[in-house]
């Protein structure tokens, strides 16, 4: 799994969350392993079993009202039996607490960095448990086209110079929004949701065959792009084979993997005269009925099955 230090995760949230470094500049080069947060609360007590570690620590009101209640010795021995773990990345003070002198002496003494911020401990764990999945997520590039389609993101694949980027050219001009062209990155968060998003360099760029390098934030407003997506529907463009066999009814669903998860598969040969942007629309439309649970195929392939059985 992907790991960032403290210094990173400092540098990139520290306007976002209000976080200042009180303590412990030393150990900003110590990394974060797992996306999950900890309130050490039990272990303050005395209880470590299944301690983690290495997980992100954040002092609420009840730790912060234990520990401040707790003699001189009894509270250096509590703190150094958290602080003494290697694997330790750092702690977070939550409401704007004062750090006691003891924390100060055993953060500097350990070199774990202490960081403070207003926010209370509760929304404060959502935001750092988003930030970190999303950096510490499973990532892979493909080359595709990324667009959302009825809010369905739909990736476009295909050989080179299949009609990806015209297709999603006429997409957008028929109201739909760009989330990438030719490099897609993928990351997937918790629950097999796949996120797609563009080269930050590119973002919102298409290139298009005959015209070039086309900017379709300035051609047709910010209403028409997305800085990222979720991954539901992949359309595959290919040329027709007229040996192949293609799918006619709509019986058999057909899946590919990206990331080790299981994404709805279309595959739309390409020939002259066949209108691809009007095809993905349908697709799509088709695909959000089918994650409400409405098949048509089969519905329809059961009612002609009851009319048959009833002659």
């Amino acid at each position: 799994m992907p790991e960032i230090t403290v210094g990173t995760f400092l540098q990139e949230k520290s306007e976002d969350l209000k976080l200042e470094l009180i303590t412990g500049v030393e150990g900003l080069p110590r990394l974060i392993k797992v996306s999950e947060i900890n309130r050490p609360g039990l272990a303050f007590t005395g209880y470590m079993e299944h301690f983690p570690a290495e997980r992100i620590q954040i002092i609420g009101l009840s730790e912060y009202s234990y520990l401040s209640s707790l003699a001189p010795e009894i509270l250096t021995e509590t703190l150094e039996r958290i602080l003494s773990y290697p694997s330790l990345p750092c702690v977070i003070l939550a409401r704007e607490f004062d750090p006691l002198p003891e924390m100060l002496r055993l953060h500097q003494k350990f070199k774990i960095p202490l960081l403070r911020t207003g926010m209370k401990p509760s929304p404060l764990a959502g935001e750092l448990i988003f930030y970190l999945e999303d950096k510490m997520a499973a990532s892979t590039s493909l080359h595709g086209v990324l667009v959302s389609v009825y809010g369905l993101g739909v990736l476009l694949i295909g050989n080179a110079g299949i009609g990806k980027s015209e297709c999603a050219m006429e997409l957008v001009k028929r109201g739909h929004m760009l989330v990438a062209d030719d490099v897609v990155e993928v990351r997937q968060r918790s629950g097999g949701i796949l996120i797609g998003q563009g080269e930050e360099i590119v973002r919102h760029h298409m290139e298009v065959r005959g015209l070039g390098i086309i900017d379709v934030r300035s051609l047709f407003g910010i209403g028409f792009i997305l800085d990222q997506s979720k991954i539901e529907l992949v359309i595959r463009l290919e040329d027709w084979d007229a040996n192949r066999e293609y799918e006619r009814v709509g019986l058999e669903e057909h899946y590919t993997n990206i990331l080790d998860v299981k994404v709805p598969e279309v595959i739309l040969p390409v020939r002259p005269g066949r209108n691809l942007a009007v095809l993905v629309e349908i697709a799509s439309l088709n695909q959000r009925l089918k994650n409400r649970g409405h098949y048509t195929a089969q519905q329809l392939n059961q009612r002609l099955i009851q009319i048959m059985s009833q002659r």
